[in-house]
């Protein structure tokens, strides 16, 4: 009898193993949380990061590139040059650019074009534009796509006047609205022509 009634005596043993089962349990679970909370945070941070990196990249890089020659317009009467004109494409894998409306020089532009010789700086230069070749008739510049912008030199700048355009340097930054400053330098030749192509 002594034995049966030994069966249902009061054991430590198996209440302790018990909860040591339910500590570790927690433990882990609580480790498991943790983990997850770190985890997230870390991809939260890794995430906002390569955005930042993309966006500086893509200001840092220029979207948009000259496509051929500087060409200058010299006017009828000749000794003097009224218009530069040059030609932009995106730069291979760059994302399609917004050009905007032709420029009125008030600094409304989405592209603006500043114009600088060395007695006068405009930032903000009136110009045309004008897609050549196959496009799709929006404002955008895509791949594939080219768009001739023609800039009306100031009345002002020596490139204007008979007496001190030739051999006049002068500078144009194209400012689109995402993407480096495309920066075009050149000199006007000794002789005024109608068409030149400037190197």
């Amino acid at each position: 009898m002594k034995g049966i009634f030994s069966i249902f005596r009061k054991d430590d043993k198996a209440f302790t193993g018990l909860e040591s089962a339910i500590v570790l349990t927690a433990f882990v679970v609580v480790a498991a949380v943790f983990s997850y909370v770190v985890l997230g945070a870390g991809f939260t941070t890794s995430d906002t990061a390569k955005k930042t990196i993309d966006e500086g990249v893509k200001q840092t890089t220029s979207s948009v590139e000259l496509a051929g020659d500087v060409i200058a317009e010299g006017t009828a009467a000749g000794g003097s040059v009224k218009d530069i004109i040059v030609t932009l494409q995106l730069t291979a894998g760059q994302s399609p650019v917004d050009i905007g409306e032709e420029g009125l020089g008030d600094g409304t532009e989405i592209l603006v074009v500043s114009y600088a010789d060395s007695s006068l700086y405009e930032d903000s230069a009136v110009w045309t534009k004008e897609f050549v070749g196959k496009n799709d008739l929006d404002t955008i510049l895509e791949q594939h796509e080219k768009v001739k912008i023609t800039v009306t030199v100031p009345t002002d700048s020596l490139l204007a006047a008979d007496t001190t355009a030739p051999n006049s340097e002068f500078r144009l930054e194209i400012k689109p609205k995402v993407g480096a400053i495309v920066p075009v330098t050149r000199v006007i030749p000794a002789q005024i022509d109608p068409i030149m192509v400037l190197k």
